[in-house]
């Protein structure tokens, strides 16, 4: 893990210790500097979860990458800052509907554990990222810089929840059984390249930070704003393509991005 470098590429230069305040400091600027994004599985290129090639990737090629790239980086910084990290895997349960059978365990997300208190980490969960840890205290509403989260019991799991206008909704379920490489690869393969998956039909990108929520679903973009109000804007050309992931994303556009924006589904739910 190149450390300097990556604390170069999120804009940290503060303690290198293991604590909270360093933990919520770094969950904060992930986020804002390395978005969500899944433009290789949609354009089936390989995701790998090799140190080197992710941290070429997201690093130094400054991409972004989806929830196994995301949150396997955050949790090589957070070993290499003397954190203790036990890595998890979850099953996504937002917006499926009631009759949908349930998904297979295809999110990967980090139990940090601080003295006596635990702290669920994540900073790869595109579409409702998320800018601080979570206390690991089922019941607790726990306030972040953009939104109401709250942890609840699920029989012998644990959901993650979030407060919308219309109510709580559940995000993902998950255990604290430990996962290992081996989890991971296999259900980074399986996100990354079945042909009817969401990530591999759907363009789905997402930066977050303190001046704005900045959300591409297919051709639309839309800015979510701390004082509530938005903007939606449809993408129309593949340069309104180029210009949402280069200007709101912060990532360079690939270079089949006419042939990507024709793809895209025009629909949006």
């Amino acid at each position: 893990m190149d450390l300097d470098a990556y604390l170069r590429r999120i804009g940290y230069d503060g303690p290198r210790e293991a604590t909270l305040r360093v933990l919520a400091r770094l969950h904060a600027l992930h986020p804002a500097a390395i978005p969500f994004e899944n433009l290789d599985p949609l354009l089936g290129r390989p995701v790998s979860l090799d140190s080197d090639r992710l941290q070429s990737k997201l690093v130094f090629g400054r991409r972004g990458g989806y929830c196994f790239e995301q949150n396997s980086l955050f949790r090589w910084a957070l070993e290499a800052l003397g954190f203790s990290v036990t890595p998890l895997l979850a099953r996504v349960v937002w917006m499926a509907p009631p009759e949908r059978p349930i998904g297979g365990r295809n999110h990967m997300l980090l139990k940090v554990d601080l003295g006596a208190d635990a702290y669920i980490a994540d900073v790869g969960f595109g579409g409702q990222l998320v800018s601080a840890p979570l206390k690991l205290t089922p019941g607790l509403e726990q306030a972040t810089a953009e939104a109401m989260m709250r942890l609840d019991v699920d029989g012998e799991a644990l959901i993650v929840k979030t407060r919308l206008p219309s109510g709580w909704v559940s995000l993902y379920r998950f255990t604290l059984e430990r996962a290992e490489l081996s989890d991971y690869e296999v259900s980074n393969w399986y996100t990354s390249t079945h042909p009817t998956f969401f990530l591999t039909t759907n363009l789905l990108a997402e930066r977050l930070s303190p001046a704005v929520r900045a959300s591409l679903f297919n051709r639309r973009l839309t800015r979510r704003y701390p004082d509530g109000h938005a903007e939606v804007i449809d993408l129309t050309s593949a340069g309104d393509l180029t210009r949402a992931l280069v200007e709101d994303m912060g990532i360079s556009a690939p270079g089949e991005v006419a042939a990507l924006f024709a793809r895209l589904p025009t629909t949006v739910p």
